[in-house]
């Protein structure tokens, strides 16, 4: 093809995804053809207005093993453009050790953020050849660094040199009264990290004696310094399952969904572990879900799950910081991997680990699945690739401004992170969508017809007893019964509204409040035109005492659309989180109204910009609620599209605006349960947890099987 050709076809292809995609392509073509009229074509690419080309000619430049491609690169670090100099330091680390790129990758770490979390990886996979230079880097940078998190992050890279010259420095550090606490943290977090020494062992059960949270984290050291891992079970009775979702506090009791970042997924992982440990049939007899947590909540887990043999347990990752959102969350990467490492080795034997997002804890449980040989089961989706299209369609996202949007968003990041994930994964599960085997292709650059025993169709489910209670509970204080608590404090907030708007319907939507979700797109499409004197808006989810960034800038934008002020006699009603039993009773007196307060025939909303399944919209058609969802993903599959539901182009506000007023014309003029039943019986015969957790067994039952094999096969070849 040629460099020229391949980078041509980047510039002049159709989507921001197709150049994305060929970008691998002129990767390819670069390295094939190291010499001076590469580097030419490249470097005119990164001197164009086309920040997406400039990307992609970085990444190629990696690939080019010449002097002055690395010399390139190593002058990008220092470009005005922060994306560029974000990408040179991801490149670099896919080349050779450069000396003249270290003091600039510092400088990087020291700066921290997702950057600092790039420059840190690129100085992690040098380190092995370049210890000794690294660490006298590292001290030498420790010398001028006064700001407390900045000389955590440069003790954390050094924690991060194996070789025995970075111990000497740790402990020090780790020794020092005259430390702020988050820099003895990352020194005493290292230390359990080492090989075992009596001088470690002395300061850390020193340390441990003491109270406070260093004391807790020195005991965590301590455990990591005795642990060993523990080979992979191969028991027949019942395999043990590891799945994880690191940006949520997730309980068995659902307490905190819809907060910050405990969305469907977080309410999912309950239902299906208790699932699938709690039928033979799955083949699985014990499920560890891990999330975030605490150090003393990680510290209990470990003797719960190492004493544990059956059963759905819980094993908290202590990030030895509060908590930050899934798209701030890249720079605890290390304190991630610490912690998936310590769960899995505690566990004994894990049989397979299955991952489900594009995030720091994906990255962070992949390289521990790789290091404790591990088997990964993936479930893939195009995502953020939906998010970039819709972006792009709606002219949102340009080839333009692409580098721009990307140093907030880590589209490109994210995209590698999914095919590497996907590529290295023992088998990947896959959601229905309408043309999944050509958006796969298209998007991500999976062939599902290749190895097609290694990909298989899952669709999500919902726990439809939690819902049978709820519709039955709604649907008798319709009928004039006494309302229960949850459906008591769903009254309160409706009795806040003006007294003219208390004979409407509620328009009702469960989910994070984040953009991805669009919530503020629905309050903004709501507000506009007569629909908001026809139905009353209940946004359910989003902690709105103590925003997160994310939700803060969703509530300002809802802000903006509906000020608070207004808001009773607009009728926008945002009670934030609630846990899942709470939403479903609510989600179910919309849709049989509440006497005297609200009118039944409510509708269920969703405005996401994209949605791959759609966990809360099949709780709202269990319901039997009319919903409004995006015409593609996942919905498309399951929602007849002017029967049980209104598809539409969720991005596009007009749209969205027109399709909630058809739905609320729909379900006030229905007579009868008809249409409800019929979304009822539907989501009952297809989407309950019970058939996903069934489905799920048998990917397991393959994966574990199939690793048997090999692994009979490597000790008979050894």
């Amino acid at each position: 093809m040629g460099v020229q050709t391949a980078l041509d076809a980047v510039i002049q292809a159709p989507t921001i995804v197709d150049a994305m995609r060929l970008a691998d392509d002129l990767a390819f073509e670069a390295g094939r053809d190291p010499g001076v009229r590469t580097i030419r074509v490249l470097s005119q690419a990164l001197g164009g207005d086309d920040e997406l080309a400039a990307i992609a000619a970085t990444h190629a430049l990696a690939g080019v093993f010449d002097g002055e491609a690395g010399r390139m690169l190593v002058r990008l670090l220092s470009d005005e453009r922060r994306f560029l100099r974000e990408h040179a330091a991801w490149a670099l680390g896919s080349g050779l050790p450069r000396a003249d790129a270290m003091g600039s990758l510092l400088g990087m770490v020291v700066d921290g953020g997702f950057t600092g979390m790039l420059a840190q990886r690129t100085l992690e996979q040098w380190s092995a050849t370049t210890a000794e230079q690294l660490v006298v880097g590292l001290e030498g940078a420790l010398l001028g660094i006064v700001e407390p998190e900045a000389r955590a992050r440069l003790v954390e890279t050094l924690g991060l040199v194996r070789n025995t010259i970075a111990t000497a420095s740790l402990l020090r550090l780790a020794s020092d009264a005259a430390e702020a606490d988050v820099v003895r943290v990352a020194a005493v977090s290292a230390l359990g990290q080492r090989p075992v020494e009596h001088r470690i062992l002395d300061l850390l059960e020193r340390l441990s004696l003491d109270d406070g949270h260093l004391a807790d984290v020195a005991r965590l050291a301590l455990v990591d310094l005795g642990a060993v891992a523990q080979p992979r079970s191969t028991r027949t009775e019942g395999l043990t399952i590891a799945q994880l979702f690191l940006h949520a506090d997730i309980d068995p009791l659902l307490t905190a969904a819809g907060s910050g970042d405990n969305g469907g997924i977080a309410t999912l992982l309950v239902r299906l572990g208790d699932a699938l440990a709690g039928d033979p049939d799955t083949g699985a007899r014990r499920v560890i879900t891990l999330s975030r947590g605490s150090v003393p909540e990680a510290t209990a887990d470990l003797l719960a799950i190492h004493d544990s043999e059956d059963g759905h347990v819980y094993g908290h990752i202590p990030l030895l910081r509060d908590p930050l959102p899934s798209a701030s969350a890249w720079p605890l990467r290390v304190v991630t991997r610490r912690g998936i490492r310590r769960i899995l080795r505690a566990a004994g034997g894990v049989d397979l680990l299955h991952l489900r997002m594009a995030d720091v804890g994906s990255l962070a449980a992949a390289d521990v699945a790789r290091e404790l040989g591990i088997p990964v089961v993936f479930t893939v989706a195009p995502d953020p690739h939906a998010v970039i299209e819709s972006l792009d369609r709606a002219g949102r996202l340009t080839r333009e401004r692409f580098g721009r949007v990307d140093v907030a968003e880590h589209f490109w990041f994210r995209t590698r992170l999914v095919q590497r994930l996907a590529a290295n994964a023992a088998h990947t599960v896959l959601f229905p969508r309408p043309r999944l085997q050509e958006d796969m292709q298209r998007l991500v650059g999976i062939d599902l017809t290749s190895h097609a025993e290694r990909h298989t169709i899952v669709p999500e489910g919902v726990d439809l007893a939690t819902i049978d209670r709820a519709v039955a509970e709604a649907s008798s204080h319709a009928r004039g019964e006494a309302p229960g608590p949850a459906l008591g404090e769903l009254r309160a907030l409706v009795e806040t509204l003006a007294p003219e708007r208390r004979t409407l319907p509620l328009i009702v939507s469960v989910g994070r409040l984040h953009r991805v979700k669009g919530m503020a797109a629905l309050v903004e499409a709501w507000a506009q035109g007569p629909l908001a004197q026809r139905a009353n808006l209940l946004v359910i989810g989003g902690d709105v005492e103590q925003p997160s960034l994310d939700e803060r800038e969703q509530l300002d934008l809802i802000e903006q659309a509906v000020p608070a002020a207004e808001r009773a006699h607009a009728g926008l009603l945002l009670p934030g989180h609630r846990p899942n039993d709470v939403a479903a009773r609510w989600i179910a007196g919309a849709r049989f109204g509440l006497p005297g307060l609200a009118a039944a025939g409510g509708v269920y909303a969703c405005a996401s910009i994209k949605e791959e399944f759609g966990i809360a919209l099949l709780e709202a058609m269990a319901t039997g609620l009319l919903v409004v969802a995006p015409d593609g993903g996942g919905p498309a599959t399951y929602i007849e599209d002017g029967v049980t539901g209104i598809l539409t182009a969720t991005w596009d506000r007009t749209r969205l605006h027109d399709a909630l007023d058809t739905a609320v014309t729909v379900a006030a003029a229905e007579r009868d349960d008809a249409r409800a039943e019929r979304a009822r019986a539907m989501v009952r015969d297809n989407f309950t947890i019970e058939r996903m957790s069934l489905a799920l067994g048998g990917v397991y039952r393959t994966v574990a099987r199939d690793e048997a094999l090999l692994l009979e096969q490597a000790e008979r070849a050894g």
